[in-house]
C-alpha cells in the first residue's frame, strides 16, 4: 500500500548556503563532465570517510567497490576510473570534494552522499554540470529532477513505513526523539506525520519530536530521564554512525530501557557489533535484510562476506546497486550512440526493473527514488553474533 507522503535550522542552512556560494565561484566556466567517449568512465563518490558518519560512509564506499571488482572494473563494458572524495559531515566539506571532482577531476557522474544537508549543498553545482547525481544514501526532496536520482530512498520514507506497524503494536503514547539535522528533520516528519495521521499520539509534552544538537550530543542521559516522566509507551528515534552507538547503549543502562525501542538506522552496519547486547531486541525499518532470500542477494551476501568480516548493510546495498544502475544506462547508451553525461543521464531515465539484492525496485517518475519493500528486523542472535534479522514487509512506498 501506498502512504501520503530553531536556530541550528538556521545554522545548518547558512553553512549550506555558504558552501554553495564557494563551490559555484569554483566551478564557474566549467562545463561539467569528462569525455566518456574516450572509452573510460570517470566516476566521483562523495562519502563521510571522516567525522561521524565514517561507518556510513566507508560502507558506501565497499559497496560499490564491490560492484567494480565482481564486474571487471567496467561498467556498460567501459573501463572505470574511480576518485573517492571525503564528506565529511556536511555541506562544508562536501561541497568543495565535490567541486575538485567535477572541474578538475571532470567526472562523468557523481555518486555517494551520506547527508541530505550535502544533497541540497552540491545541486546547484549539479545542475550546472549537467552530469548525473546518482545518490546511495536518503535523500531530500528537490524541485529540478533532470539530474537527480538515489538508488536508496527519500528522507522521510523509514518513518511513513513504520508508523502503522508501531500504531498497532503499542498501547499508549510514543516519544519521539531524532538530531537537529536536514536528515533528521525528513525522517522523524516521516514518522510524526504518518503516526498523526493513523491516529497515534506523541508523548513528546510539545506533541512535537525532540531534537539533540548535531554532531555534539554523545550524552543522551538527560533525554532519557525526560521521557522517564512522560506517559511513554515506546520510543522512535532516528540516529546513525558514532550518535546511534551513544544512543543503544545509553538507552540500555537507562530507565527507559524496559520501553520497545523502534528506530530507523540505529543498529544498521559496523556500529551493530560495537553496540553488542545492548542492541538486543530493538526494532528497525529499512529497504534491505541480509537474510532476504532471493537470487541477487545471495550472489551479494556471498561476495561481501568473502570479503568483508560482516554482514553487507542496505548503505553498502545501495551503493552496489548504483553501481548497477550506471552499469546498465552506459551500456544502453553505447547501444544508441556515443556515451555522455547526457545520454547516460537519459539511459537512466530509460532502465525499468532493476534487479537488487533488496528485492527487484524502479525509479518512480515523481521524485526519481525507488519504489520498493520496507521491512521491519530486529536484533536477535544469528549464530554467534548479533544480527538484524528480517521480521515482515511493512509497506511498498516509492514514486
Amino acid at each position: 500500500m501506498f502512504f501520503r507522503a530553531s536556530s541550528s535550522r538556521r545554522r545548518a542552512r547558512a553553512l549550506g548556503a555558504a558552501a554553495v556560494a564557494l563551490g559555484l565561484a569554483a566551478v564557474t566556466g566549467c562545463s561539467g563532465g569528462g569525455d566518456a567517449g574516450d572509452g573510460k568512465l570517470k566516476v566521483g563518490l562523495v562519502a563521510s570517510l571522516s567525522g561521524t558518519y565514517k561507518p556510513v560512509g566507508t560502507e558506501l564506499r565497499a559497496g560499490f567497490e564491490l560492484y567494480l571488482e565482481t564486474h571487471d572494473n567496467k561498467l556498460g563494458g567501459r573501463e572505470v576510473e574511480l576518485i573517492v572524495a571525503d564528506e565529511g559531515d556536511g555541506p562544508p566539506t562536501a561541497v568543495p570534494a565535490a567541486t575538485k571532482l567535477v572541474k578538475k577531476d571532470k567526472v562523468d557522474v557523481l555518486t555517494g552522499f551520506v547527508s541530505g544537508g550535502s544533497v541540497n549543498a552540491v545541486l546547484p553545482l549539479v545542475e550546472q554540470a549537467k552530469i548525473p547525481f546518482l545518490g546511495s544514501n536518503a535523500r531530500p526532496p528537490v524541485k529540478d529532477l533532470e539530474y537527480i536520482w538515489t538508488t536508496s530512498f527519500m528522507s522521510d520514507e523509514p518513518g511513513r513505513a513504520i508508523a502503522p506497524y508501531i500504531k498497532e503494536k503499542v498501547d499508549g503514547p510514543v516519544y519521539a526523539i531524532g538530531p537537529d539535522y536536514q536528515g533528521g528533520y525528513d525522517e522523524l516528519r516521516g514518522f510524526t506525520d504518518e503516526f498523526k495521521r493513523v491516529k497515534g499520539k506523541l508523548a513528546n509534552p510539545s506533541g512535537k519530536t525532540t531534537w539533540t544538537p548535531f554532531p555534539k550530543t554523545t550524552n543522551f542521559m538527560p533525554y532519557f530521564a525526560e521521557i522517564a516522566k512522560t506517559d511513554a509507551k515506546a520510543v522512535y528515534c532516528f540516529y546513525a554512525g558514532k550518535a546511534a552507538i551513544d544512543f543503544a547503549k545509553q538507552y540500555a543502562q537507562s530507565d527507559i530501557a524496559h520501553l520497545p525501542l523502534y528506530t530507523a538506522f540505529v543498529t544498521e552496519g559496523s556500529v551493530l557489533q560495537a553496540q553488542g547486547d545492548a542492541a538486543k531486541d530493538i526494532y528497525s525499518v529499512l529497504n534491505y535484510s541480509a537474510d532476504l532470500d532471493n537470487d541477487a542477494n545471495r550472489k551479494f551476501v556471498a561476495d561481501w562476506t568473502a570479503k568483508h568480516d560482516s554482514q553487507p548493510t542496505t548503505y553498502a546495498m545501495s551503493s552496489y546497486d548504483a553501481a548497477a544502475v550506471l552499469d546498465k544506462a552506459v551500456a544502453d547508451a553505447a547501444k544508441d550512440g556515443e556515451v555522455t553525461p547526457q545520454t547516460v543521464n537519459k539511459a537512466i531515465d530509460g532502465l525499468g526493473q532493476i534487479d537488487s539484492p533488496r528485492g527487484a525496485w524502479e525509479f518512480g517518475a515523481k521524485e526519481h527514488a525507488p519504489v520498493q519493500t520496507w521491512y521491519l528486523r530486529q536484533v536477535r542472535k544469528d549464530g554467534d553474533q548479533l544480527a538484524n534479522v528480517m521480521v515482515e514487509d511493512l509497506a511498498t512506498l516509492g514514486g
